[in-house]
């Protein structure tokens, strides 16, 4: 049964059955004059590889676009057997898109690059595949010669990921590369996070590796991101951060708030009673602020412990769905 918002076009017969090495992902919108070129130099980068048929294929994900993009794309299928096209009904956005793609794809080694052609396929495929076999997880590309009104907001979102994550990477914003096994280990992705694949991977003891990489302005079409997605992309990244340090153990954060407050109120009290005692007079706002301080405190105890049933009861599903899928295989 077909997903509601997205059609998944069928390989074409003939076409080899045999999983691919290399898997190369390109989400698109309105990007209906890049399509032939984008194409194109896809098929050359696999034949400057040297990959026989069947090794290398390219999963293009046309993602609700309007301007033709995926009749075009539709069409070269018939003379570019390594292509293969799925449909969204609707635009769905970079992350599902990305998510589709991730489902769908049948290589060893998985490439995500952009469909404008910022990123030229024919140099940059063989870049980030030979990284990927120097042992590398995840493979990032580096920008060089980087000349856009972005580059400034891009500096502070990799300053900020370094500094949350302690990642060392100059651009994790770009094309990247993935051995097969770092995609199936990713959990669902939310709206934007695409952004932080890296940041994911890293977090789950992946080896992560960097390669420099041409970058070119865009000829056709118009950037889908503007500068009203920093603030978004800011807040995203702490949410990250929140996400993968306490997901597991919520208590340790909500806890340690909570006897942060517990201990604060506890010290305003003990003053105001030696302050009583040797003065007979009282502060009466500290003493609701102190009371006010301890409830939250306790309260922050209780949604520590709630937290930490939801994810007993998530770790219970997630161990009884392997063991379904280990009765299927």
């Amino acid at each position: 049964m077909t997903h509601p918002q997205s059609a998944h076009r069928p390989v074409a017969e003939g076409r080899s059955a045999v999983a691919p090495l290399l898997s190369v992902l390109v989400p698109a919108r309105n990007e209906a004059g890049n399509v032939n070129e984008l194409v194109a130099r896809v098929g050359r980068a696999f034949a400057g590889l040297g990959l026989p048929d069947g090794a290398g294929e390219l999963v293009f994900i046309d993602d609700g676009s309007t301007d033709g993009t995926g009749p075009a794309a539709d069409a070269l299928t018939a003379t570019h057997p390594f292509l293969r096209v799925i449909h969204h009904r609707r635009n769905l956005g970079l992350t599902a898109a990305l998510q589709t793609g991730f489902r769908a794809v049948r290589g060893e080694y998985v490439l995500f690059l952009p469909a404008d052609l910022e990123s030229d396929p024919e140099t940059d495929i063989p870049l980030l595949f030979a990284k990927l076999q120097e042992g590398y997880d995840v493979v990032a590309g580096w920008r060089q010669g980087r000349k856009e009104s972005k580059v400034f907001a891009s500096a502070i979102y990799n300053a900020v990921s370094r500094w949350l994550f302690g990642l060392t990477l100059h651009d994790m914003n770009w094309i990247k590369g993935f051995r097969r096994e770092v995609i199936e280990t990713l959990p669902p992705l939310r709206s934007d996070w695409h952004r932080f694949l890296l940041h994911i991977a890293a977090h789950q003891g992946y080896r992560i590796g960097e390669t420099p990489t041409p970058w070119q302005r865009r000829r056709l079409g118009r950037s889908k991101f503007g500068f009203s997605r920093i603030p978004i992309s800011l807040l995203d990244v702490i949410v990250i951060w929140f996400l993968l340090t306490f997901s597991a153990a919520p208590m340790r954060f909500f806890g340690g708030l909570g006897l942060a407050a517990l201990l604060v109120s506890g010290i305003i009290y003990l003053g105001l009673i030696a302050l009583w005692l040797t003065a007979q007079t009282q502060i009466r706002p500290l003493f609701w602020a102190a009371g006010g301080a301890a409830i939250a405190g306790l309260l922050l105890f209780l949604i520590g412990f709630l937290a930490e049933l939801i994810v007993t009861q998530g770790e219970r599903l997630r161990e009884l769905e392997r063991t379904l899928a280990k009765r299927r295989e």
